[in-house]
């Protein structure tokens, strides 16, 4: 891609996500997030392979009937109320079509359907940024209007999300796949609780960016793209192999790491709620993706070459391991024992 055209994208995208975030009008959060699609389809389709392009087609329909859906909800609301406020949606309508805007932007069940194949369409950075930094406007605007969401129409989103992320995860040997299904049930763990503790939400949107981020750089720089290629990638950085793997334990969200921190506490909060089934079958359903974090660990650091024999050499590429993924991964993993201090500032 030609550098100034680079430049363009990405500055649009920071500019479109700063309009949508600190907007309090809903035709400027509505101009941030449309200047966020336009930006990010270049950064899809750039490979100009007919699995790109057609991920950015498909990007880019749901995106426009999401942003569509945001703008007449926001138009009827304020024809009932003569408000234009983002915190002022009290008309029942327009609530109930901003939460599936807002669901169909996020990619939660059951608008979820382009998500796993816009990522397996895109390179393993472009799919970074649609799983981390594009969910950042559309869960600011669920912040701001939490209050007028229904939280039985959430808790049902929640649930269906973390249980078809999990389920879905299971037969996928696409690292891309595994992390768009893993992306929409950790949606699932965010948008359970955000009607009783938004703040908690943010705290584990923020986590789940932090050991997704690594994942993915760690993905591209071994130039893992599915399971069989996994299989090798051992021999070219084994400890940052080593390191994956603890990355990928976190995000499944067992206790010593990081990534128990936000389950640990959504599942209080639920229960502060008097909502214990709910927790407890959310909790249970989180089983599914703690499988396929472990197989795909398994494959990445455990199965050793000549054991996968049914599988071709790669070129060798010595590639310089960042900064950025020694300090990400060392937060995805050894964040827990500051929580004191993390739930101070929430």
């Amino acid at each position: 891609m030609n550098p100034y055209a680079k430049l363009i994208t990405s500055m649009s995208l920071l500019l479109g996500t700063t309009i949508t975030i600190s907007s309090n009008h809903w035709a400027m959060a509505w101009t941030g997030l449309e200047i966020n699609t336009l930006a990010i389809i270049p950064l899809i389709s750039k490979s100009h392979h007919p699995r790109a392009v057609e991920a950015a087609i498909k990007y880019f329909l749901v995106q426009a009937a999401a942003s569509t859906l945001i703008l007449f909800s926001s138009t009827i609301n304020a024809w009932h109320t003569g408000q234009w406020d983002i915190t002022q949606m009290t008309h029942p309508t327009p609530c109930l079509l901003l939460t599936a805007a807002i669901a169909m932007k996020l990619g939660l069940v059951p608008f979820h359907f382009w998500f796993p194949e816009t990522l397996q369409g895109s390179t393993l950075t472009t799919a970074l940024l649609l799983s981390t930094m594009m969910k950042f406007p559309p869960i600011t605007i669920m912040l701001l209007t939490s209050n007028s969401l229904n939280p039985t129409l959430l808790t049902t989103m929640a649930i269906a999300s973390a249980a078809l992320g999990g389920w879905m995860g299971l037969n996928q040997t696409q690292t891309r796949k595994i992390l768009a299904f893993s992306s929409i049930s950790h949606l699932g763990w965010m948008v359970i609780v955000i009607a009783y503790d938004p703040k908690l939400t943010l705290l584990t949107f923020y986590m789940y960016t932090t050991m997704t981020t690594s994942v993915f750089l760690t993905l591209n720089t071994t130039k893992t793209l599915n399971l069989s290629t996994a299989m090798t990638s051992w021999t070219k950085a084994p400890m940052l192999n080593a390191t994956l793997m603890l990355t990928l334990l976190s995000l499944a969200g067992l206790p010593p790491l990081t990534g128990f921190l936000p389950k640990w506490l959504i599942l209080q909060e639920l229960t502060k709620q008097e909502m214990t089934p709910t927790s407890t079958t959310i909790a249970i359903l989180s089983l599914l993706g703690l499988f396929f974090y472990l197989r795909l660990a398994y494959y990445s650091t455990i199965t050793l070459p000549p054991n996968s024999t049914n599988h071709m050499k790669r070129w060798r590429i010595n590639k310089l391991i960042t900064p950025q993924t020694a300090i990400l991964t060392s937060l995805s993993v050894l964040l827990l024992p500051l929580s004191p201090m993390i739930l101070t500032t929430i």
